[in-house]
């Protein structure tokens, strides 16, 4: 399967789900943005993941199975977003011993496995699919600044299929410059759905 390979561009704090935050996962080709939210534990231990001159005093679970693999002798290979159902995002991690070339494939948590694919530096990939069904391809930095939040906007608005394309593409451009992922694939899907309807 021809996999497409995505780099972290950032985590932030969900605008809509309390105590949650928000992975953001880029195509470096296309642009595409993955946004996943994921818990507070886990956003913590990807970013300290990240910064390998941060120490915890006391190891992670993820910092200790890390350690497990490499006692074991294996190595962590890859990490493969394979599918999403009903916006939940499913991944493999992908092993491999050292000495005997022996693959094991266990499945995960994205957010787990994003946390452990940092500790080894591995590469992160997805399908075609899972881009094609929760990609947002927008560029951030070309995002205005508006005074009206995207928040404000849709409960002045209150119904998305009640809006014009255009209204929607603006808000979706709102939603992704607040980091409101979650809102912004609804909105997509929105867009999504009155595109094969014209096709």
């Amino acid at each position: 399967m021809d996999y497409k390979q995505l780099i972290i561009r950032g985590i932030s704090y969900s605008q809509t789900q309390s105590g949650a935050y928000a992975l953001l996962l880029e195509h470096e080709e296309t642009h595409i943005k993955l946004p996943v939210v994921i818990g507070n534990f886990e956003a913590q231990s990807i970013s300290l993941g990240l910064e390998k001159d941060i120490h915890p005093p006391r190891p992670l679970t993820h910092d200790l199975f890390s350690k497990f693999i490499v006692s074991t002798n294996y190595e962590l290979v890859s990490v493969i977003i394979y599918q999403i159902v009903d916006g939940v995002f499913f991944s493999n991690i992908n092993f491999k011993n050292k000495a005997t070339e022996e693959e094991l494939i266990l499945d995960a948590r994205t957010s787990d496995a994003v946390a452990m694919a940092v500790r080894f530096d591995a590469p992160i990939f997805t399908t075609q699919q899972v881009l094609n069904e929760a990609g947002i391809l927008l560029e951030l930095e070309d995002v205005s600044k508006e005074e009206q939040t995207f928040s404000e906007t849709v409960q002045a608005e209150d119904n998305l299929k009640s809006l014009s394309m255009e209204e929607l593409q603006k808000l979706l451009e709102d939603a992704v410059k607040e980091e409101d992922y979650d809102t912004a694939l609804e909105i997509q899907e929105e867009i999504k759905r009155r595109k094969k309807k014209i096709d």
